[in-house]
């Protein structure tokens, strides 16, 4: 498909979004989360209770689940070369009683509860029409000029101090902050159906448990997907057993063609779920080469402009939703507003 008049991209991904909402979103499908959608999460408010639904950000533990991210380390700020943790303010000024502390986190953004952003996940993508593919993200955004690594940053444009760092000019976390995201949640209970079983959902297993549970999703909803995946993590306290996370819980079949057709076509805003990677990691083997590692992490960051929302703790708002027969909740989830970030920490709430 083509958009001669975009300024990024002549051609887009066959069944993406890009452009749907203009040459320069960065919102994609959270474009849908209109003042009307919150209305119809808000009307879901009927008890007033609410629900966290972070882990503890030290969890998963260690570095098992992924060798790349770290567990948050915290350490006190400094004032005159003496941490500032449980300081009387006093031994700097005796008219002083206050006992003060003040502390600093170094965090991987990914670690626990999170989100993604667009420029997590894009693709090799001839967006110019000229045979040659080049890495882009969603609507066409560019490695090096938008979503910049080290050797990038010497551009004077950018905001973020020294190079051998990282910043997205565009597709950052911040966009999903600004909005914020806030609507109708819509919760599908894989675990009731599969419980700590491993099973690969794809589209007919996937909506014959829609039928079974009476679970209807409208455009524009926020897909919140109950594995049980989290309540294994939470067992192992903080030294996960990866032989038997790698055969726990249900995962979405990023491979099924269906499945993600599915996804194009039910309009949802973004995807939620309890576990790790939302699809199945490794994906099945591809029918052909080269392919998407994470196919399903393709088709909604990369193509559609869908969010996906990362080790959530869904176990006490799914066990509440199936005992008072519902599945809709209003779900209030902004991440941090931390400029050129790929992804973040998020607490989302839950409210009923």
């Amino acid at each position: 498909m083509t958009a001669p008049n975009n300024p990024r991209w002549t051609r887009r991904p066959e069944g993406s979004t890009w452009g749907d909402f203009g040459p320069d979103d960065q919102l994609g499908r959270l474009n849908l989360l209109t003042p009307a959608k919150v209305r119809e999460g808000v009307a879901e408010v009927v008890e007033g209770r609410s629900f966290g639904l972070s882990l503890p950000l030290d969890f998963p533990g260690g570095q098992k689940l992924n060798t790349r991210r770290k567990p948050p380390v915290l350490q006190p700020t400094e004032v005159r070369g003496m941490p500032f943790m449980n300081l009387a303010l006093g031994q700097f000024d005796a008219r002083y009683t206050d006992v003060v502390c003040d502390d600093q986190v170094t965090l991987t953004l990914q670690y626990s509860t999170q989100w993604d952003s667009f420029a997590h996940v894009g693709a090799w993508f001839d967006a110019d029409g000229d045979g040659e593919p080049e890495k882009v993200y969603y609507n066409g955004y560019r490695a090096h000029e938008h979503v910049l690594g080290p050797g990038d940053l010497k551009l004077a444009s950018c905001p973020c101090g020294a190079d051998g760092g990282s910043y997205a000019l565009a597709l950052g976390i911040e966009t999903f902050a600004a909005l914020p995201i806030q609507g109708r949640g819509v919760m599908v209970d894989l675990h009731a159906h599969v419980g700590n079983a491993r099973e690969l959902i794809g589209y007919e297993r996937l909506m014959a448990i829609l039928q079974a549970d009476r679970v209807v999703i409208e455009p524009g909803d926020l897909l919140v997907v109950h594995t049980g995946f989290a309540d294994v993590v939470l067992s192992m306290n903080r030294d996960p057993d990866m032989a038997v996370l790698d055969q726990s819980c249900a995962v979405l079949d990023g491979r099924d063609e269906r499945l993600l057709q599915w996804i194009t076509d039910s309009g949802i805003a973004a995807i939620c779920t309890d576990n790790y990677a939302v699809e199945a990691f490794p994906a099945r083997k591809a029918d052909t080469t080269p392919s998407a590692a994470l196919p399903l992490h393709e088709h909604c960051l990369f193509k559609l402009g869908v969010p996906l929302g990362e080790l959530w703790w869904l176990h006490d708002l799914a066990a509440w939703l199936r005992a008072h027969g519902r599945s809709r909740f209003l779900l209030t989830a902004p991440p941090l507003r931390l400029p050129g970030a790929v992804g973040s920490p998020v607490t989302p709430v839950a409210t009923v």
